[in-house]
Protein backbone atom coordinates (compact mmCIF):
# COMPACT_ATOMS: atom_id res chain seq x y z
CA UNK A 1 0.00 0.00 0.00
CA UNK A 2 1.24 3.46 -0.77
CA UNK A 3 1.68 6.21 1.76
CA UNK A 4 -0.71 8.37 2.21
CA UNK A 5 1.86 11.29 2.55
CA UNK A 6 4.03 9.75 -0.81
CA UNK A 7 0.57 9.87 -2.63
CA UNK A 8 0.19 13.87 -1.55
CA UNK A 9 3.74 14.20 -2.92
CA UNK A 10 3.06 12.54 -6.06
CA UNK A 11 -0.44 14.44 -6.55
CA UNK A 12 1.62 18.30 -5.97
CA UNK A 13 4.46 16.67 -8.70
CA UNK A 14 1.42 16.09 -11.43
CA UNK A 15 1.20 19.55 -11.37
CA UNK A 16 4.44 20.66 -13.22
CA UNK A 17 2.85 18.48 -16.09
CA UNK A 18 0.12 20.26 -16.53
CA UNK A 19 -1.13 23.90 -17.90
CA UNK A 20 -1.51 25.70 -14.28
CA UNK A 21 1.78 24.25 -12.80
CA UNK A 22 2.59 28.18 -12.02
CA UNK A 23 -0.82 29.03 -10.39
CA UNK A 24 -0.17 25.64 -7.96
CA UNK A 25 3.26 26.57 -7.08
CA UNK A 26 1.89 29.79 -5.97
CA UNK A 27 -1.09 28.34 -3.85
CA UNK A 28 1.11 25.52 -2.47
CA UNK A 29 4.26 27.77 -2.03
CA UNK A 30 1.07 29.92 0.25
CA UNK A 31 -0.49 26.62 1.72
CA UNK A 32 2.55 24.80 3.08
CA UNK A 33 3.61 28.47 4.90
CA UNK A 34 0.47 27.93 7.32
CA UNK A 35 -0.70 23.84 7.22
CA UNK A 36 0.21 21.56 4.26
CA UNK A 37 2.34 19.28 4.40
CA UNK A 38 4.27 18.87 1.08
CA UNK A 39 6.91 21.52 0.71
CA UNK A 40 7.03 23.70 -2.62
CA UNK A 41 10.12 23.44 -3.38
CA UNK A 42 9.15 19.70 -4.70
CA UNK A 43 6.92 21.65 -7.44
CA UNK A 44 9.64 24.64 -8.20
CA UNK A 45 11.82 21.86 -8.96
CA UNK A 46 10.06 20.07 -11.58
CA UNK A 47 9.21 23.04 -12.70
CA UNK A 48 12.41 24.74 -12.87
CA UNK A 49 13.76 21.86 -14.76
CA UNK A 50 11.10 21.44 -17.43
CA UNK A 51 12.17 24.78 -18.37
CA UNK A 52 15.48 25.88 -16.85
CA UNK A 53 15.19 29.31 -18.73
CA UNK A 54 12.25 29.99 -16.28
CA UNK A 55 13.67 28.98 -13.18
CA UNK A 56 14.17 32.54 -11.44
CA UNK A 57 10.54 33.54 -12.04
CA UNK A 58 9.17 30.19 -10.47
CA UNK A 59 11.45 30.66 -7.72
CA UNK A 60 10.18 34.56 -7.29
CA UNK A 61 6.51 32.80 -7.63
CA UNK A 62 7.31 29.97 -4.68
CA UNK A 63 8.63 33.14 -2.84
CA UNK A 64 6.00 35.17 -2.85
CA UNK A 65 3.25 32.67 -2.32
CA UNK A 66 5.58 31.66 0.69
CA UNK A 67 5.74 34.67 2.05
CA UNK A 68 2.27 35.33 2.00
CA UNK A 69 1.25 32.24 3.21
CA UNK A 70 3.14 33.21 5.99
CA UNK A 71 0.88 35.64 7.22
CA UNK A 72 -1.70 33.29 6.86
CA UNK A 73 0.46 31.04 9.67
CA UNK A 74 1.25 34.18 12.00
CA UNK A 75 -2.56 35.36 11.94
CA UNK A 76 -3.57 31.70 13.31
CA UNK A 77 -1.16 31.63 16.24
CA UNK A 78 -2.10 35.57 16.90
CA UNK A 79 -5.93 35.24 16.27
CA UNK A 80 -7.07 31.39 16.40
CA UNK A 81 -4.40 29.45 18.42
CA UNK A 82 -6.78 27.54 20.85
CA UNK A 83 -9.13 27.21 17.95
CA UNK A 84 -7.04 26.17 15.01
CA UNK A 85 -3.20 26.32 15.63
CA UNK A 86 -2.98 24.18 18.34
CA UNK A 87 -4.96 21.47 16.42
CA UNK A 88 -2.94 21.71 13.66
CA UNK A 89 0.52 21.16 16.21
CA UNK A 90 -1.19 18.44 17.21
CA UNK A 91 -2.18 17.27 13.88
CA UNK A 92 1.94 17.09 12.88
CA UNK A 93 3.17 16.17 16.44
CA UNK A 94 4.82 19.62 16.59
CA UNK A 95 4.41 20.39 20.65
CA UNK A 96 8.05 20.10 21.04
CA UNK A 97 9.43 22.05 17.79
CA UNK A 98 7.46 24.63 19.44
CA UNK A 99 8.84 24.75 22.52
CA UNK A 100 12.30 24.65 20.32
CA UNK A 101 11.29 27.38 18.71
CA UNK A 102 10.34 29.47 21.35
CA UNK A 103 13.76 28.83 23.10
CA UNK A 104 15.38 30.50 19.33
CA UNK A 105 13.12 33.23 19.73
CA UNK A 106 14.21 34.01 23.06
CA UNK A 107 17.82 33.06 22.70
CA UNK A 108 18.29 34.84 18.75
CA UNK A 109 14.71 36.30 17.56
CA UNK A 110 15.39 37.37 13.78
CA UNK A 111 18.16 34.90 13.32
CA UNK A 112 15.71 32.13 14.43
CA UNK A 113 12.94 33.20 11.93
CA UNK A 114 15.73 33.79 9.47
CA UNK A 115 17.16 30.31 9.79
CA UNK A 116 13.82 29.04 9.91
CA UNK A 117 12.98 30.11 7.05
CA UNK A 118 15.67 29.16 4.85
CA UNK A 119 15.59 25.13 6.30
CA UNK A 120 14.08 22.37 5.98
CA UNK A 121 12.33 22.62 9.52
CA UNK A 122 8.43 22.75 8.60
CA UNK A 123 8.06 26.38 8.24
CA UNK A 124 4.35 26.35 8.97
CA UNK A 125 5.61 26.04 12.87
CA UNK A 126 7.75 28.61 12.64
CA UNK A 127 4.79 31.15 11.23
CA UNK A 128 2.47 29.84 13.26
CA UNK A 129 4.90 30.08 16.49
CA UNK A 130 5.31 33.42 15.47
CA UNK A 131 1.62 34.68 15.83
CA UNK A 132 1.81 32.87 19.39
CA UNK A 133 4.68 34.70 20.96
CA UNK A 134 3.75 37.88 19.60
CA UNK A 135 6.72 37.96 17.37
CA UNK A 136 7.27 41.33 15.93
CA UNK A 137 5.67 41.37 12.39
CA UNK A 138 8.35 43.60 10.81
CA UNK A 139 10.79 41.69 11.74
CA UNK A 140 9.15 38.50 11.16
CA UNK A 141 8.55 39.95 7.50
CA UNK A 142 12.25 41.04 6.68
CA UNK A 143 13.33 37.58 7.58
CA UNK A 144 10.79 35.31 5.80
CA UNK A 145 11.44 37.79 2.39
CA UNK A 146 15.47 36.63 3.08
CA UNK A 147 15.37 33.83 4.64
CA UNK A 148 12.56 32.16 2.14
CA UNK A 149 14.08 34.26 -0.98
CA UNK A 150 17.77 32.65 -0.21
CA UNK A 151 16.17 29.37 -0.26
CA UNK A 152 14.13 29.29 -3.21
CA UNK A 153 16.10 31.55 -5.54
CA UNK A 154 19.35 28.85 -4.57
CA UNK A 155 17.43 26.25 -5.72
CA UNK A 156 16.51 28.24 -9.04
CA UNK A 157 20.14 29.08 -9.48
CA UNK A 158 21.53 25.68 -8.78
CA UNK A 159 18.36 24.67 -11.67
CA UNK A 160 19.17 27.71 -14.22
CA UNK A 161 22.90 27.02 -14.14
CA UNK A 162 23.14 22.92 -14.12
CA UNK A 163 19.79 22.33 -15.54
CA UNK A 164 18.09 18.63 -15.03
CA UNK A 165 21.36 16.73 -13.70
CA UNK A 166 20.96 19.05 -10.48
CA UNK A 167 17.80 17.90 -10.05
CA UNK A 168 18.80 14.25 -8.75
CA UNK A 169 21.54 16.06 -6.24
CA UNK A 170 18.74 18.26 -4.61
CA UNK A 171 16.36 15.34 -4.52
CA UNK A 172 18.61 13.08 -2.84
CA UNK A 173 20.77 15.82 -0.53
CA UNK A 174 18.09 18.69 -0.21
CA UNK A 175 17.96 18.91 3.42
CA UNK A 176 21.37 18.40 4.09
CA UNK A 177 22.35 21.10 1.27
CA UNK A 178 20.05 23.58 3.10
CA UNK A 179 21.38 22.73 6.46
CA UNK A 180 24.95 23.34 5.75
CA UNK A 181 24.26 26.35 3.35
CA UNK A 182 22.42 28.28 6.35
CA UNK A 183 25.21 27.04 8.58
CA UNK A 184 27.92 28.54 6.60
CA UNK A 185 25.62 31.42 6.03
CA UNK A 186 24.88 32.30 9.50
CA UNK A 187 28.20 31.25 10.60
CA UNK A 188 29.67 34.08 8.09
CA UNK A 189 27.78 36.80 9.70
CA UNK A 190 28.75 35.84 12.90
CA UNK A 191 32.46 35.99 11.72
CA UNK A 192 31.70 39.27 10.58
CA UNK A 193 30.31 40.45 13.85
CA UNK A 194 33.01 39.01 15.75
CA UNK A 195 35.75 40.64 13.43
CA UNK A 196 34.13 43.97 13.72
Amino acid sequence: MVNPLRRLYDWVLHWAETPYGVPALLVLAFAESSFFPVPPDVLLIALAVSIPSRAFWYALVCAVGSICGAYLGYAIGYFTWEAIGRPLVEFYHGQETMDWIRLQYETYGFWGVFVAALTPVPYKFFTIASGVFEFHLGTFTVASILGRGLRFFAVGTLIYFFGPPVKDLIDRRFNLMVVLFAILLVGGFVAIKWLL
